[in-house]
């Protein structure tokens, strides 16, 4: 087994040599641009790890680690125009450094590649692969939809906005170590324990930014603290926040809700004081524990010796306790 920087390495490497067309320059200087910003690398190198418990021949899922980074990126291209962001990954976004117009376009064209990349697959797994490529990509559009809609919405519920991580986020996670255990040509039960592995470890996942948001060391999460509250994001804190509060304590937070702040760190102390006043920071902690405890259950079903889950194991550990 290799471990996981080994695995990043190799896929950065790949990554890397890929040639884009140098024409049209509008097209395909945005694509190499976002992919060269870096990132985590976290679903691509879940799909090698995931290929690696069953098959030292990693290179079988290539195609796909690859075709899940480049549509990865595709949605962050579309997301950050609707989203209105500035900044992605310490660079402009495509949109600013650009505009609009070009971000569409390229982000079209990443879709497309990310599928093309697909077509290097053995026709023995194509089509397993496909099938839960396309789920994935329609139920991630479901997903963002869901999420600009709750931006509209008064009343969300915490059913509602843990089904839209699950969309948004989760979903390609667990695709993405799902068909890894397919290209490593794994039994179908486990392929299906990995992505319900995956699924809960990416909720889990959204749930500790939600978290960190607001709780984080902002010299350890790199960015500061309390974006969300600022901008009213119905997040699962705020909305068990709502649910739970009453009297002066409801009043209070939907002042700070309604209020045009001068002072953008009063409104973000006053509304992380209500939530601890609620209890909210251990309700969140609770909540992702479960969720990382329903992920480790899926895994220990697998058929596959325990010292092939080590270091997907060890990686998840290390998800569970970041600060960043």
């Amino acid at each position: 087994m290799q471990s996981f920087k080994e695995i990043i390495a190799y896929f950065d490497k790949r990554l890397s040599e890929i040639q884009y067309p140098e024409k049209p320059e509008l097209l395909y200087e945005p694509i190499r641009y976002i992919l060269s910003a870096g990132g985590k690398r976290i679903r691509p190198s879940l799909t090698l790890m995931a290929c690696n418990m069953y098959s030292q021949n990693i290179e079988r899922a290539l195609p796909i680690a690859l075709a899940i980074e480049t549509f990865h990126n595709f949605t962050l291209l579309h997301d950050d125009i609707m989203d209105h962001a500035n900044m992605r990954r310490g660079r402009k976004t495509v949109h600013v450094k650009w505009n609009e117009n070009v971000a569409i376009l390229s982000g079209d064209a990443m879709s497309i590649i990310a599928y093309k990349y697909l077509e290097q697959l053995d026709n023995e797994i194509l089509k397993p692969v496909l099938h839960i490529f396309n789920r994935t990509a329609v139920e991630i559009c479901e997903g963002q939809q869901y999420d600009m809609d709750y931006e509209n919405m008064d009343n969300v519920s915490v059913e509602q906005y843990l089904k839209m991580i699950e969309l948004k986020t989760a979903v390609i996670i667990g695709a993405s170590l799902q068909t890894g255990a397919i290209a490593g040509k794994a039994h179908e039960k486990d392929s299906a324990l990995l992505y319900e592995f995956g699924r809960n470890i990416g909720i889990a996942f959204q749930l500790q930014d939600d978290f960190l948001d607001v709780y984080g060391d902002p010299k350890i999460f790199g960015k500061n603290i309390g974006g969300d509250i600022l901008s009213n994001k119905k997040t699962f804190l705020l909305i068990t926040a709502l649910n739970n509060a009453g009297g002066g304590l409801k009043q209070k937070l939907d002042f700070a809700l309604q209020n045009n702040y001068t002072d953008s760190q009063k409104k973000i102390q006053e509304v992380t004081a209500i939530y601890n006043k609620l209890g909210i920071p251990e309700a969140s902690e609770k909540l992702i524990s479960e969720y990382f405890t329903k992920a480790f259950d899926f895994i220990s079903q697998t058929n596959v010796y325990p010292e092939k889950t080590k270091e997907l194991l060890s990686f998840t550990k290390s998800l569970r306790e970041r600060s960043h």
